[in-house]
């Protein structure tokens, strides 16, 4: 049995029809690498190493009113076959038939009865190939949490120890909490409430002098009332959709020992200039930029526990700037100044909101700000990068060739960016409410074609450089 933390709360709170709130991943399998591979292969190994998260065979134990933080007791009726389904995509089983199966799977939310996950196996894949839609409710993990999970469902090579898809031994569900255990402790939380209260007061003081003693630095993190709003920041639906593009990973790092700057840097640069091309074309690209939402790990450095340790930083994305290479440097120095300014910055104020307000409240709220929410939005559109695995990752024997991220849409932006590095690539993910993004592969082919334009200012100053050094060569011969 385990209660919620505070973050962990509020992802769960703000979990409305319009708005669910679960993370997911897509991953597309190469089962040549092993010879038995089968759907029931599959279940057997996933159910094994499943058992070894608790968190994933535990379901949500609400308090009654919403008066207190949730509890996650153990499911004494967890089976794998509640989890686990089957389906195929429509020929001929290319990516763009996959993404379209993804969005319409992606959409339905999470059964709120039982732990809050599911894995669709997809057959019918172009080339042989399957494919696994994993969705997890986000106030079981984050991004990097989201990763371990990952890598306890893979393996470094095609056929592990035995131990590996032995079936776990099974336990008893530990009993969870009686309704007068769950009034006696949230009797106890309100309680406390005035004093929690006082004290994320005294914490949003002191953020909000952070804030304002950077409003004479045009490269800082914006405020809220500088965010120009496009046409994917407006009340979102139901509906998801979804695209997404692969870079080589070494492109991007030579991009980064180019401009001397950072990896991140780099993401955020050809993602803005696909959101910006996207905007350009549809003739409402702002005079103002754009701002991302860089989310930034608040975890220690080892630290894959399944829980949520994550808050989010505004930065400029300079879609403003017409010049490839001037749009890189300024987010360069944008984001330095966000880390400098997430020194300052108070990451708990999430897990202190949801400690003092009864998440019920919180709900209600969610519920009703509806399009209200995308005047409020401190950023266009949520940008995560996360690092993976340099290494190939096999899933009961059979070979993960690549694996796209989807996340949440907040209420007001209609877009997400999640980027994952896996072997020698970068497999970005769109996801998007349809009706408020008609064309997320317009998105997709953007970020290929922002990576070539900064491709060939690099090669054109590296051409030059060259030109420079063989002549002062030359005249120093002479």
């Amino acid at each position: 049995m385990e209660q919620l933390s505070g973050d962990d709360t509020v992802f769960l709170a703000i979990d409305t029809p319009k708005a669910p709130g679960h993370v997911g991943g897509l991953t597309v399998l190469d089962p040549s690498t092993a010879p038995d591979f089968s759907f029931a292969r599959l279940r057997d190994f996933i159910d094994a190493r499943i058992r070894k998260a608790p968190r994933l065979i535990r379901k949500l134990r609400e308090v009654p009113f919403g008066l207190d933080r949730p509890y996650l007791v153990d499911d004494p009726d967890f089976s794998i076959d509640r989890h686990l389904h089957r389906i195929a995509v429509p020929s001929p089983g290319g990516m763009r038939e996959l993404a379209e199966l993804t969005g319409y799977l992606y959409s339905r939310p999470l059964d709120r009865s039982r732990p809050l996950w599911e894995m669709w196996f997809i057959e019918g894949v172009a080339d042989g190939r399957v494919a696994m839609l994993t969705k997890s409710h986000h106030c079981l993990m984050d991004g990097v949490s989201g990763s371990g999970l990952g890598e306890l469902l893979c393996d470094l090579e095609p056929q592990p120890a035995p131990r590996g898809i032995r079936r776990a031994k099974r336990t008893e569900p530990v009993r969870g909490p009686s309704d007068l255990e769950m009034a006696l402790r949230a009797a106890g939380n309100l309680a406390q409430t005035p004093l929690r209260i006082s004290r994320l007061a005294g914490r949003l003081i002191r953020q909000n002098v952070v804030m304002l003693g950077s409003l004479r630095d045009p490269e800082a993190p914006p405020l809220p009332t500088a965010v120009p709003k496009v046409s994917f920041n407006a009340d979102i639906g139901p509906r998801r959709a979804f695209s997404c593009v692969s870079v080589p990973l070494e492109d991007v790092k030579a991009l980064k020992r180019h401009f001397d700057v950072t990896v991140n840097d780099v993401i955020l640069a050809i993602t803005g200039s696909a959101v910006r091309r996207y905007l350009k074309g549809r003739d409402e690209l702002p005079d103002k930029p754009l701002v991302a939402l860089i989310a930034v790990s608040t975890r220690t450095e080892g630290e894959t526990e399944l829980r949520n340790q994550v808050t989010v930083v505004p930065i400029p994305w300079a879609t403003h700037i017409d010049f490839a290479r001037e749009r890189l440097l300024r987010i360069h120095r944008s984001a330095a100044k966000a880390k400098d300014f997430a020194k300052a910055y108070d990451a708990n104020l999430l897990g202190g909101l949801g400690e003092c307000l009864p998440p019920g409240l919180v709900n209600l709220g969610m519920r009703n700000v509806g399009g209200a929410a995308a005047m409020a939005a401190p950023g266009n559109a949520v940008v995560s990068n996360v690092r993976g695995t340099p290494v190939p990752l096999y899933s009961a024997g059979a070979r993960i060739e690549c694996m796209y991220p989807l996340s949440v849409l907040a209420p007001g932006q209609g877009l997400n960016i999640t980027a994952v590095s896996y072997m020698d690539r970068i497999d970005v993910g769109f996801t998007v409410d349809p009706d408020l993004v008609s064309d997320p592969w317009q998105l997709a082919e953007g970020v290929t074609a922002g990576l070539e334009e900064l491709r060939a200012v690099m090669t054109r100053e590296t051409r030059r450089a060259r030109r420079a050094a063989g002549a002062t060569q030359r005249r120093r011969s002479a």
